[in-house]
């Protein structure tokens, strides 16, 4: 089980790491909206957090609502699951 919270930490982690380079890129392409490599970057990034959020959502739980319907769960775990900052992790 030790094995298992590891990975959920990393996934979280590398969720984070995704979600920074994309906040950075989009505010870079704010000012540079013309940079097609830039463009490129950020859907390479996107594609990246988004695969990690459905993949966070089939072993733990969504963490937004749009991944819930992505999870092979029997019961709405939106409302019961452990919440990353109360613990969860």
């Amino acid at each position: 089980m030790m094995n298992s919270g590891n990975d959920r930490n990393r996934l979280l982690h590398d969720i984070g790491v995704i979600d920074f380079v994309v906040v950075e890129m989009t505010e870079y392409l704010d000012t540079h909206p013309t940079d097609k490599e830039a463009m490129e970057y950020l859907n390479h990034y996107v594609r990246m957090k988004n695969q990690a959020m459905r993949e966070y959502a089939m072993k733990y739980g969504p963490l937004r609502i749009s991944d819930a319907d992505g999870c092979n769960q029997n019961e709405w775990k939106w409302a019961t699951q452990d919440w990353p900052w109360k613990g969860g992790c």
